[in-house]
C-alpha cells in the first residue's frame, strides 16, 4: 500500500512538472527583407544588455549623429529604471549610459523614470524630455539639454505646473516656427484624455489645450500629430478602445474636432508616425485590436490623406512560432532626416532597442 501511495504520488509530480509553463526564450532575430530597408541592427546587443529590460525608445539625429534613448531597468515601474542613451558613430552605436535617473532632491527618495522623448530645432540644443514618477497617474515632467549631439546633457529642469512635456511622441515645428508637443494626461480615476501643448517662444514656455476627448467614450493617450500643411493638422492615439482615434485641426492647432475612431486597430499600444516630405504619411503600429495587449506584428502604413492606409511592410511578423502573449515589438518612434531617409527605433521583446533605416522611396 505504502508503495503504491509512493507511485501516485510520484506521477502527480512528475504530471504537474509537465503542466509547469515552459520558460520563455527570446526568439531569434529575422531580418527584414525588403527593398526599401537600408539598415537593421540592435543598439545593443543581449550578451552585454545593460538593465534586464528596455521599453519606451526615441531617436533623433543631431548634426549629422543619431542619437537613441530609452527606459532601462529592472522592470517597468521599479525604482531603479533611470534614462539611457547611445549615440551613432562612425557607424558603431556607443556604448549605452544612464543619464538620469529619478533620485529626488533629498537624495534618500527614488522614483522610476518614464518615456524618453528627443527632439531638436534647427540651430537648437537637443532636447530630452521625460517624466519621473511612481505612476503614470503621479508622474512629472522634466527635460536636459545637450550642446554636443547627446555627449553630454545639462542638469535636469522640472517643467511648469500643468505641462508634462511630449508623452511618448516627438513634438512638431509649425511653418510660423511654432511648436506642438502631443500630450497626455492619466488620472487615478482611470480616465485617459490627450492634450496638445504649444510653445511659440523656442521652446522656453508653453500652454496647454483643454482634453480633446471625453474619456467615457475614448480612453485615448500618446497622441502622435501629423501635419497635412496649410493648417490641417491630424492627431492619431492610442486607445483602451480597441481602435486607433483620430481628431483634426484646421488653424494650426489652436481648435480640434471631437475625438471619432479610425479603421486601424489598436491593442491598446503606442504608435507614431511622421508626415514624409514627399506629402505622404508614414505610421508604425501593431495592427490588432480585438486581443488586448498584442504587441505583434508591428507594421508600417501610408497613407495620402490621413484617413485611408494601406499597410505596406511588417517590421516583425506575425510567424508560425510567434507567442503572441510573451513576445513584444512595440512603442516605436520614427523621424525622418534631412536625407530623406526614415530612421525607426522599438522595443524588442522589452530586452533591447531595435534600429531601423527605410528609404520611404521604395514603400
Amino acid at each position: 500500500m505504502n508503495h503504491m501511495r509512493l507511485l501516485i504520488i510520484l506521477t502527480l509530480v512528475a504530471l504537474a512538472s509537465s503542466c509547469k509553463e515552459k520558460p520563455f526564450e527570446l526568439p531569434e532575430d529575422q531580418p527584414i527583407e525588403h527593398e526599401s530597408v537600408i539598415m537593421q541592427e540592435f543598439i545593443y546587443g543581449l550578451e552585454n544588455a545593460p538593465t534586464l529590460e528596455a521599453h519606451a525608445s526615441t531617436v533623433e539625429k543631431s548634426n549629422g549623429t543619431v542619437v537613441a534613448s530609452w527606459f532601462g531597468g529592472t522592470k517597468e515601474k521599479n525604482k531603479d529604471v533611470g534614462i539611457w542613451v547611445s549615440r551613432k558613430t562612425n557607424d558603431h552605436w556607443s556604448t549605452p549610459i544612464e543619464v538620469v535617473n529619478g533620485l529626488q532632491p533629498d537624495g534618500v527618495t527614488r522614483y522610476a523614470c518614464w518615456n524618453p522623448v528627443l527632439f531638436k530645432q534647427k540651430n537648437g540644443p537637443l532636447y530630452l524630455y521625460y517624466k519621473v514618477g511612481p505612476s503614470p497617474q503621479e508622474w512629472w515632467g522634466l527635460y536636459m539639454t545637450s550642446e554636443d549631439d547627446g555627449a553630454s546633457w545639462s542638469e535636469p529642469i522640472r517643467l511648469a505646473e500643468g505641462i508634462l512635456g511630449p508623452i511618448k511622441n516627438q513634438p512638431i515645428t509649425l511653418e510660423n516656427g511654432d511648436v506642438l508637443s502631443p500630450s497626455s494626461t492619466e488620472t487615478t480615476s482611470g480616465d485617459w484624455t490627450i492634450h496638445v501643448e504649444s510653445s511659440s517662444d523656442s521652446l522656453k514656455t508653453w500652454a496647454s489645450t483643454p482634453p480633446l476627448n471625453n474619456p467615457l467614450k475614448f480612453g485615448a493617450i500618446q497622441p502622435v500629430i501629423f501635419n497635412h500643411g496649410q493648417g490641417r493638422l491630424q492627431l492619431l492615439s492610442r486607445t483602451k478602445n480597441e481602435v486607433v482615434t483620430e481628431n483634426w485641426s484646421s488653424d494650426y492647432g489652436k481648435t480640434w474636432s471631437d475625438m471619432e475612431a479610425t479603421k486601424l486597430p489598436n491593442p491598446n499600444s503606442g504608435i507614431d508616425g511622421v508626415s514624409l516630405l514627399d506629402g505622404r504619411h508614414l505610421l508604425v503600429y501593431n495592427p490588432n485590436g480585438k486581443n488586448w495587449g498584442d504587441r505583434v506584428p508591428l507594421s508600417i502604413g501610408i497613407s495620402t490623406d490621413g484617413k485611408e492606409w494601406k499597410r505596406v511592410l511588417d517590421l516583425e511578423p506575425l510567424r508560425e512560432s510567434t507567442d503572441k502573449e510573451r513576445e513584444e515589438y512595440s512603442y516605436p518612434t520614427v523621424i525622418q532626416a534631412k536625407d530623406g531617409l526614415v530612421h525607426i527605433v522599438y522595443t524588442w521583446n522589452r530586452k533591447t532597442v531595435k534600429y531601423v533605416v527605410l528609404d520611404p522611396a521604395k514603400l
